[in-house]
């Protein structure tokens, strides 16, 4: 049995769309489930046979010894409920007679994965003909009514990205038009940035405060949700590297006190707990979430055509991931495998229709400020090993600049490195780094590199870095399309790289950042690009980490093109959209 991880294990907020053309049961809490017996109902109403003879014989004495006083009390007492029905039936709105129905109210029915619409049935599904707007804020440009009669026409999901530098709200709107659900509209919005980052990580042991934290996000989505549909749109609340990195005590009470906060303050039906509504989510969960995000915008799933699919790497500041569907021959080539092996890397995945085998792996630490302290450490410890060899006390260089490689000529900063509890040179130092007199930006690669950890055993062969197995993207996704996400796209874009490029004009791009601003004419032509390179001492840092785990990390050949992304028609990119 294959070890894989089949993404259907459990419901989320994607159950609450269907990606089927058929029609969708669903379940109406207006009408009752017949589960229970009613002692006045006939006793074979809802068995599979008839009762026994004897007792049809009783129930027909009782019936013929029915007086005529009775038949009179049975009968006024219909007449009653019938001029009741007509009086509802003439004063009740009509919004939609004839071929319609009207949706009377919408709110979460203790679904366990989203909720469900509380509808007026008819005899032919929800909305016999198709669900048509009651009103401007539920309509939608691109048809008059939904395209299936057990769907309404238009729909609303709110996932919240908790992650570790900040958090982020996506207010997502679907129309019904066509057999599957179509995005026409998002909002975004993140929190505020402030020093030490906004994430809810950020609040550690003030719980509250976290929660809190969202309040201004979630004010968003009041604003941009139509209020008939408030109740009927599902929210949930995924943490990231931040909270993984906190400890569970310290990450359940956040997570708790949000839910609560969440679930009194705002109408919107928040995801069940078994359904992982708010929580800290697997990192092979983030990396396929995006990567179904990514192929979902680009039309490559979804839809009736098997497209080939990109990969998506993605940057975090805690984590890193990569995704991707390698293509294997029939038959093994040159010690390549037929398929690929099974293991924790092994994602298993049905959308739309179609079956994926992805291959997956999520680094925790190696998200760009994770990154960015292991190479400080690696320079505080070769620091540290210099000054004991020529008599140095073991803290009195601390005290002057550390040189690093890493940033560029002419620069400086104060660095908090955190070193573990058993360094001798305690838990955590702040320094001051400062760039060398010249550029040297292969020295800097190399401590990025070794960073990585290649030299690592490798329990199954080919390996990627730390020792985690990954097939040759060079044998087995050698064509497809490879998108680059979040930091990846923040460090280059503002410099003035294009949507596609190579390694190799990344690498050039690292050089010239590296060398200081003697080499930085070129980015006067760039709005912007001067500024946040003055302003980013590390910037020379961070692409040289991008470039050693691409290339030397990830082996992809220096003349592999890769396209950067932070929005695909409108829509940003991330695990959001893809989240279940």
């Amino acid at each position: 049995m294959s070890s894989g991880v089949d993404v259907r294990r459990r419901p989320g907020i994607w159950s609450y769309f269907s990606f089927t053309s058929g029609p969708r049961r669903r379940t109406s809490v207006s009408l009752p489930r017949n589960n229970a017996k009613d002692l006045f109902e006939k006793l074979d109403r809802h068995s599979g046979h008839k009762s026994s003879g004897s007792a049809s014989f009783m129930n027909d004495i009782k019936v013929a010894g029915m007086n005529q006083g009775q038949r009179m009390r049975y009968l006024k007492a219909g007449g009653i409920i019938a001029f009741i029905c007509l009086i509802f039936f003439f004063l009740a709105p009509k919004e939609r007679l004839g071929g319609g129905m009207q949706i009377t109210s919408c709110f979460p029915a203790g679904c366990p994965d989203s909720c469900v619409l509380i509808a007026l049935p008819l005899d032919q599904g929800s909305f016999p003909s198709g669900d048509v707007a009651s009103d401007p804020s539920v309509s939608t440009t691109s048809c008059t009514k939904s395209f299936s009669s057990n769907r309404p026409l238009t729909q609303y999901a709110i996932m919240i990205d908790a992650g570790s530098t900040g958090s982020r709200i996506h207010v997502y709107r679907f129309n019904n038009c066509g057999p599957t659900p179509e995005l026409e509209d998002e909002v975004f919005k993140q929190t505020e940035k402030k020093e030490g980052g906004s994430g809810l990580s950020s609040y550690k042991e003030d719980a509250e405060g976290a929660a809190k934290s969202l309040d201004p996000l979630m004010e968003e989505a009041m604003e941009k949700v139509p209020d008939e549909l408030k109740a009927c749109t599902p929210v949930a609340v995924k943490a990231t590297a931040g909270l993984r990195k906190l400890g569970p005590q310290l990450s359940d009470n956040i997570l708790k006190a949000v839910r609560h906060r969440l679930e009194t303050k705002y109408p919107f039906p928040v995801v069940s707990e078994a359904s992982g509504g708010v929580e800290v989510m697997d990192g092979k969960d983030e990396g396929v979430y995006a990567w179904i995000t990514a192929n979902y915008l680009l039309g490559k799933i979804g839809g009736p055509d098997k497209t080939p699919t990109a990969a998506v790497l993605d940057l975090g500041g805690g984590s890193t991931q990569i995704v991707f569907q390698p293509t294997f021959k029939d038959s093994a080539d040159g010690g390549m495998p037929a398929k690929l092996a099974d293991g924790d890397h092994k994602y298993g995945l049905s959308f739309g229709g179609r079956d994926f085998t992805l291959y997956q792996h999520s680094y925790l630490g190696y998200g760009l400020m994770e990154a960015r302290n292991n190479l400080h450490v690696v320079v505080i410890n070769a620091t540290y090993e210099e000054n004991k060899t020529t008599g140095i006390s073991s803290k009195a260089w601390l005290s002057q600049d550390v040189l690093n490689p890493c940033i560029a000529p002419g620069m400086r900063k104060e660095v908090e490195v955190h070193l573990g509890d058993s360094h001798p040179l305690g838990k955590s130092i702040t320094v001051n780094m400062t760039g060398p007199r010249n550029g040297s930006p292969a020295q800097c690669r190399a401590l990025a590199e070794k960073t990585l950890q290649k030299d690592a055993k490798c329990e199954l062969n080919p390996c990627a870095f730390k020792g985690v197995h990954q097939p040759s993207l060079e044998k087995t996704f050698s064509r497809e399309d490879v998108y680059l996400f979040s930091y990846f796209y923040d460090r280059t874009q503002p410099l003035g790289m294009p949507e596609s490029f190579t390694l190799n004009e990344l690498k050039e791009l690292t050089n010239r950042v590296c060398h200081g601003e003697e080499m930085w004419d070129v980015f006067h032509s760039i709005e912007g690009a001067l500024d946040e390179l003055r302003d980013r001492p590390e910037h020379c840092l961070d692409l040289n980490f991008m470039l050693a785990l691409l290339h030397t990390g990830y082996e992809m050949p220096i003349d592999r093109e890769v396209k950067i992304a932070k929005k695909i028609k409108g829509n940003e990119l991330g695990w959001c959209l893809g989240a279940r």
